[in-house]
């Protein structure tokens, strides 16, 4: 088992970057993360979504801004053949549009460049186990977002199934947090915020927290406010 704990062989990644310097040089950065092997590189989308069809990588570090067929295309691509991939984008792009793309296009996590070898190295793996991860800044925009009061975000009518609290959960669910922390933040028992979840999970069919966070993107939740 590797380093990770969490893998018997090494997390296999492809890393999608148009920028020969930075991708060589986060190629060389992730070679010393124990239990990630790089398995292939691609200068644009085209080829990114090519080689993750013929590789099938645990996961793909995606650029957004590329030539011919840009991250978030090949994101959607990559997505509607191998929806088990796992893409993480990487980028420069701060926007609030960029970031709304990037999930209605399947991304599990989103990290601006600049982020370390420790948070990619993190958040590789939380992906490929299912998590959605988010830098800092951008998490922080992610919640005020998903947060506001009912009606504005819109959750409302994409579950109306789901009581007040369930949607402000699930919205937090979306963004990868852990009861613990969800309870923190709303200022509720844990086994409250536990005994929410299961009801999230029986009203929407989902068969865990991951998979009601994903059907929750799909379904545009966290995505309106950006629009």
């Amino acid at each position: 088992m590797t380093a990770s704990g969490e893998h018997d062989s090494p997390l296999r990644v492809l890393v999608a970057d148009d920028h020969p310097l930075f991708r060589d040089g986060l190629v060389s950065a992730l070679a010393m993360i124990d239990g990630v092997e790089v398995v292939a590189t691609a200068a644009d989308g085209e080829q990114a979504v090519a080689l993750t069809l013929h590789l099938k990588p645990d996961v793909v570090l995606m650029d957004l801004a590329m030539p011919h067929v840009n991250g978030i295309e090949a994101t959607h691509s990559i997505l509607q053949t191998l929806p088990e991939t796992a893409v993480l984008v990487l980028t420069m792009a701060e926007t609030d549009d960029s970031l709304a793309a990037a999930l209605r296009a399947g991304a599990r996590g989103y990290l601006l460049k600049g982020a370390d070898r420790k948070e990619i190295g993190h958040a590789l793996r939380s992906v490929a186990s299912g998590q959605a991860v988010f830098g800092p800044g951008v998490a922080d925009r992610i919640l005020s977002r998903l947060t506001e009061p009912r009606g504005k975000s819109g959750h409302s009518s994409a579950f109306p199934q789901l009581t007040d609290r369930e949607a402000e959960i699930l919205s937090l669910l979306v963004c990868g947090l852990s009861n613990q922390a969800i309870a923190t933040r709303l200022f509720l028992s844990e086994k409250t915020v536990r005994n929410n979840v299961s009801s999230i999970l029986a009203k929407t069919g989902a068969r865990d927290r991951h998979a009601a966070a994903d059907i929750a993107r799909r379904a545009g939740l966290g995505v309106n406010p950006y629009q």
